[in-house]
């Protein structure tokens, strides 16, 4: 009998439209039927939250950590006309400005000063003061999911757009982003100077795919840019300057709608999230410690024709999202519409964070490592470290990933129990229900250790009566 497939509760199951990261992944903020909140993203605890009435929001976007979201309205009733794009001020607890264009907005993204929004053919950009002025405005092909991406680092000035052919994308250069405002005394050194100007002048359009983009993402630098089409196998990275493809990594062989896309702080690594349920992490350098795993065929490529699929790269850890149902319809659309009536137990977001390594064999207790925290649309939130070996070591503060995950929650899901009982759509780069002994016996031969990453901590949000 597994218990733990059940979330036993007496009050309904929480019903989230919207939840997102700010661009550090130090907050996070959600909408619900009853309003939206901000979340410190770990440790996690409830900031703030707001009760609406009148209606439901379909996008809450921070802009940082500041007391300043937009708010766009959708659902069935939205509190908002869905053509509008409000500020607000939480602070004052009220809306301070609002943008309104003829059509629906789509789509959002923000930086210290400056809004970009996606419309169903273009995207307007807008300068952010003591009062809100209109940049510049750009044409797309058709962009029904708003998709749009903005550097957000100090004088980082890029931002991806769809291009006017379907599956290209455009790179627009804005006026670098200023650093943050310091609370602390001002300090005695000058600010350092800005990043030198490319030497090349840098590319505008980059032709990623030949189908329909499905996600963009940018690191806070700008330096790289992530794409996925609507296939959902292959994710591309790509230089943001010279255009040129840095890395193609293969997260399936079976169509699937990828969510997202989240670059490592150090750009070193990426995590990307499907309808799969499953989060799969690639290496993006050579030599760290952790290799992206590649067919068995592969050192025959100097010497055969071989497809592309077998120079393929596949992602070296993985994590199942487990389901809190006992069902789950395999027949269903892989998306469904924000503020949906029902809940869509597949889709989440993923962000980095640093957390003290829980290893125990550590030589240097309290050493930081990079973690993922999970958020689904259910009201979950993750907390999981990579594999140990996935940790490239560091000439002066080495750190180190823990071996088996220690659950801090009371009555947290059983990961193996309810990821196994879960049906998925096959999937070469997934871990099936049953281990085929052949490839155990050759990871033993390998000495490698487990690609699955390990919950560390798991925890409810989204109610405004606790966690759940």
């Amino acid at each position: 009998m597994n218990l733990a497939r059940h979330s036993i509760s007496s009050t309904a199951p929480v019903l989230i439209f919207d939840v997102r990261f700010d661009p550090d992944c130090h907050i996070f903020t959600t909408s619900t039927q009853a309003g939206f909140a901000v979340y410190r993203a770990w440790p996690l605890q409830l900031l703030r939250k707001r009760e609406l009435t009148g209606g439901t929001l379909c996008m809450v976007v921070p802009l940082h950590t500041s007391s300043l979201l937009f708010l766009v309205g959708g659902g069935r009733s939205p509190r908002y006309p869905p053509n509008k794009a409000i500020l607000w001020d939480d602070a004052l607890g009220r809306e301070v400005a609002e943008l309104e264009f003829r059509e629906r907005v789509r789509g959002l993204a923000c930086r210290r000063g400056w809004l970009a929004v996606a419309l169903r053919r273009r995207v307007v950009v807008f300068k952010l003061g003591t009062e809100i002025s209109r940049y510049g405005e750009w044409d797309t092909c058709d962009n029904p999911r708003g998709l749009l991406a903005i550097a957000t680092a100090t004088h980082s000035t890029l931002l991806a757009i769809p291009g006017r052919q379907m599956g290209h994308v455009q790179l627009v250069h804005l006026p670098p982003c200023p650093p943050p405002e310091s609370l602390d005394p001002p300090s005695s050194l000058p600010p350092g100077p800005p990043p030198p100007p490319p030497t090349k002048h840098p590319v505008s359009i980059i032709a990623a795919h030949t189908t329909a983009l499905n996600t963009l993402s940018v690191p806070p630098s700008g330096h790289f840019l992530a794409t996925t089409s609507e296939r959902g196998t292959l994710i591309r990275v790509w230089d943001s300057t010279t255009g040129t493809l840095v890395r193609e990594l293969r997260r399936g062989s079976d169509k699937a709608e990828i969510y997202g896309v989240a670059f490592r702080p150090d750009e070193r690594e990426v995590c990307v999230w499907s309808d799969k349920g499953t989060v799969h992490v690639f290496s993006l350098v050579g030599g760290s410690g952790s290799s992206n795993r590649q067919s068995t065929f592969s050192p025959l490529k100097p010497f055969i024709p071989l497809p592309t699929y077998f120079h393929s790269e596949w992602s070296y850890a993985q994590y199942h999202i487990p389901s809190q149902s006992s069902h789950i319809s395999l027949s269903a659309p892989p998306s469904r519409p924000p503020t949906a009536d029902d809940i869509d137990e597949e889709k989440c977001v993923v962000g980095w964070i640093q957390a003290p390594s829980n290893n125990q064999d550590d030589s240097s207790q309290g050493a930081m490592e990079h973690q993922l925290i999970a958020l689904t649309y259910t009201g979950g939130w993750y907390r999981l470290s990579l594999p140990r070996s996935s940790i490239p070591p560091k000439s002066a503060t080495p750190t180190h990933h823990p071996t088996s995950g220690t659950v801090i929650s009371a009555s947290p899901p059983s990961i193996r129990a309810i990821s196994m009982t879960r049906p998925r759509s096959g999937s070469v780069s997934s871990f099936g229900t049953r281990i085929d002994k052949g490839k155990e016996r050759e990871r033993e031969r390998e000495g490698k250790e487990s690609r699955e990453c390990a919950l560390q901590e798991f925890r409810r949000f989204g109610r405004w009566d606790g966690w759940g």
